[in-house]
């Protein structure tokens, strides 16, 4: 664009640089509009896959024939399991009474020791041996050397046994006879020793007893 002669030199270089720069503008917006183009162009390719892929229709598999041949196999039968069998101890029968007949000290003692040894779990220490044993001195000369235990207890806040071994080294002492072996060899070598009214069973019993109380080893 051409300027009249008289147009001052500020404004026509003003003006030249208005129109070079007005001209960069438009070279850059020739080449952003190439650009969005181009990017358009690649875009809508990609979208066009992408919809081809999308609406194609997926490739059916035929499915493998099931021979006929082969026969039909049941599956086993479950095992039922055997009932666990759980062991019961059988139901003990407590001591009978004590009453200091030495006849029945031995007995009874044994009755408590085989409870004792069949029930272990009932009994922590053998203090609570001790006091179960007690229970059953029910009259007596029992009765009075158990209360005599308690009452030695009471004044001492300690109980007088403390072990089973010491409890059953005292109950020997206090209700065993005094030479048990000696009365079973008197008894057995005495004229007073018959069968008398007891059945053959009882004198064997009451026979073999007195033997082993004797301490008799020869057959």
């Amino acid at each position: 664009m051409s300027l009249p002669a008289d147009t001052p030199l500020a404004i026509a270089n003003a003006l030249g640089y208005l129109q070079h720069h007005l001209q960069e503008l438009t070279e850059c917006q020739n080449t952003l509009e190439h650009t969005i183009n181009t990017t358009l162009v690649g875009l809508t390719a990609q979208l066009q896959q992408l919809t081809q892929l999308i609406t194609a229709p997926a490739p059916t598999v035929a499915p493998s024939p099931i021979p006929t041949s082969l026969p039909l196999i049941s599956p086993p039968s479950p095992v039922p399991s055997a009932p666990s069998k759980q062991w019961t101890r059988p139901k003990l029968s407590s001591p009978p009474d004590f009453s200091s007949e030495w006849s029945s000290s031995q007995a009874f003692f044994n009755s408590c020791t085989l409870y004792l040894r069949l029930a272990p779990e009932q009994f922590s220490y053998d203090k609570e041996k001790i006091l179960w044993t007690l229970a059953f001195f029910k009259d007596g000369r029992a009765t009075r050397w158990s209360e005599n235990l308690f009452r030695q207890e009471t004044d001492t806040s300690i109980f007088p046994i403390q072990s089973w071994a010491h409890f059953k080294q005292q109950f020997q002492s206090q209700f065993f006879p005094v030479n048990m072996e000696a009365d079973a060899v008197n008894t057995l070598k005495g004229f007073s020793y018959y069968q008398g009214n007891q059945t053959v069973d009882d004198y064997l019993d009451s026979f073999l007893t007195l033997v082993s109380d004797a301490r008799y080893t020869d057959p």
